[in-house]
């Protein structure tokens, strides 16, 4: 497994445990369709949320917030709402969430969720 997919595979790992540590549900982890991919899918209380996950760890490639908009959002929306075509029993209302892990080489992980981030 190349370092990438690594590190992403433990950012999404540390975002799984911090959400459902909060009382989310995952309905859907690694959703693929022949658009994409999306990260989480949860039920928080009422809410239905689609969450991208963005790992870093360092700075290089800039923070994981920045790369969370424009046309990345609108691709989450779009994979949204094919998964909500398969799935028309889901709750609502929906919410779009990121949760940012940062893996530096040295301290401790940290997480961050920005509920409602686009």
């Amino acid at each position: 497994m190349r370092a990438k997919d690594a590190l992403g595979r433990f950012g999404e790992e540390v975002a799984s445990r911090h959400l459902t540590a909060g009382g989310a549900a995952i309905l859907d982890r690694n959703w693929r369709c022949r658009e994409g991919e999306l990260d989480l899918v949860l039920q928080d209380g009422p809410d239905l949320v689609f969450c991208e996950v963005k790992t870093r760890s360092g700075t290089h490639y800039g923070s994981g917030a920045e790369a969370v908009v424009g046309p990345k959002a609108a691709r989450i929306r779009r994979l949204a709402a094919r998964w909500l075509a398969e799935h028309p029993h889901a709750p609502s209302p929906v919410r779009f969430d990121v949760v940012l892990v940062s893996r530096p080489p040295a301290g401790p992980v940290r997480v961050r969720h920005l509920r409602g981030a686009f």
